[in-house]
């Protein structure tokens, strides 16, 4: 049971930091270079198969880190590392889903309302945070399983 856990955790955890960070890497520095009519369009188009996926995937992964801590097999790492996956899912509802609902809701994106701010700094701001606490989940995922 112990090992399902960990790779469950291990698993979740490594695929959420790694969407994350090809988001900062790639997708990110993309939707910076367009125009803003053009990024409200790409940003409507990249938006739309996140969910449910990613927040089944991270709170997943949060609970398989929790129960495998509770089970002895983890034990601190994944219980940080759980605490981790709940602040990237926090930051996410909390701070980049709100400005996602705010561009999807932008009709036509060669007009835009009047007092349109565009969100990528924001957006970008929110994005590394929980970039990095997914990958801090995934460094202490591992360390749980090479030490469990």
């Amino acid at each position: 049971m112990n090992t399902a856990l960990g790779v469950l955790a291990l698993l979740g955890s490594g695929v959420t930091a790694g969407v994350l960070f090809a988001v900062a890497l790639s997708i990110l520095p993309a939707l910076f270079a367009m125009p803003t009519g053009t990024y409200v369009y790409a940003h409507q188009l990249l938006g739309r198969n996140w969910d449910p996926t990613m927040p089944v995937i991270v709170l997943g992964s949060t609970l398989a880190d929790t129960l495998w801590a509770v089970s002895g097999g983890g034990e601190v790492p994944a219980a940080v590392a759980a605490v981790l996956l709940l602040g990237v899912s926090a930051v996410s509802h909390l701070c980049n889903v709100p400005i996602n609902r705010r561009v999807k809701a932008v009709t036509d994106p060669e007009q835009l309302p009047a007092d349109w701010t565009d969100p990528r700094p924001l957006w970008r701001r929110w994005h590394l945070l929980r970039c990095a606490l997914a990958v801090a989940a995934l460094a202490l995922n591992s360390v749980a399983a090479l030490h469990g």
